[in-house]
């Protein structure tokens, strides 16, 4: 697995986020590469660099003991305790760390990273830092999954335009990724989810706006949620599942969309909209 430059900023963001939840001085952490290995690519607050770059293999260790168990772990004394082995006790020493927190990013049942807070001092670290910690880590879960949606979206658009399952596929996980958009606190990370579905469609767009017609038509964003549902295939009931509104409510935008584009049917709706640029 490798990581790029979006993941190494959402890591930073939880780190800032675990210290100020947690109100532990230190964190630290990084994403797994390859195999079983975790390399420790972000720092806040610490002190030196003895950490950055080391490399934590499954099992060994606090973060290779939370990479195999995939669970949280915490020692109170690090070069003491007995939870642990201690293969990297030369650089957690240099730090000057003694209680340590790790908690797990989980991704689809798979360990993909580790987020870590410290002290300096032999204190226990109550279960309202863990819970902060732990709520960190599922910050970064969501990021990942979303961005790992956006990467299959993006290489599945790479193939062009056609009738062929792949690019049923594709048009699968836009639907997947507007529905997710829209439960997407975070205003940075739905952008950018949404600019991935408008490159996408990009190529689309570009050739309706010459031809005049259904170019000029002006989608809500609700409404090309649930056009892009019913692409994808799904009921009402689905695409009110999946969007957290109610069946009318989507009749409501389906409707309305169907209005704007002319359309007599779900099926004329879905082909309208792509014509327009909206769908892929």
């Amino acid at each position: 697995m490798t990581t790029d430059a979006s993941d190494a900023v959402e890591m930073r963001n939880a780190l800032l986020r675990l210290r100020r939840g947690t109100g532990l001085p230190i964190a630290f952490g990084g994403l797994l590469e390859a195999g079983q290995q975790m390399r420790i690519s972000e720092l806040s607050g610490t002190a030196t660099h003895a950490l950055r770059s080391l490399v934590v293999t499954s099992g060994t260790g606090l973060g290779g003991k939370t990479v195999a168990l995939s669970r949280p772990c915490v020692v109170t004394d690090y070069s003491a305790s007995r939870q642990i082995s201690h293969e990297y006790d030369a650089p957690v020493a240099v730090e000057g760390l003694r209680s340590v927190l790790a908690v797990p990013v989980v991704v689809r049942h798979r360990v993909r990273g580790v987020l870590y807070g410290a002290l300096r001092t032999a204190l226990p670290l109550g279960g309202r830092m863990l819970d902060a910690a732990v709520e960190a880590a599922r910050d970064v879960e969501r990021a990942l999954v979303v961005r790992d949606e956006v990467r299959t979206l993006v290489a599945g658009a790479g193939t062009g335009a056609g009738a062929g399952p792949g690019w049923e596929q594709v048009r699968e996980a836009h639907a997947a990724l507007r529905a997710l958009a829209g439960r997407i606190t975070d205003p940075e990370l739905r952008a950018e989810l949404l600019g991935a579905c408008a490159l996408l469609t990009a190529e689309s767009a570009g050739s309706a706006a010459g031809s005049g017609g259904s170019a000029r038509v002006r989608l809500a964003p609700r409404e090309v949620d649930v056009l892009a549902c019913v692409a994808a295939g799904a009921t009402n009931a689905v695409a009110a599942d999946r969007l957290g509104v109610t069946p009318e409510t989507v009749k409501g935008y389906l409707r309305s969309a169907m209005r704007k584009l002319r359309a007599r049917t779900r099926g004329e709706a879905v082909v309208a909209a792509r014509r327009a640029g909206w769908l892929p």
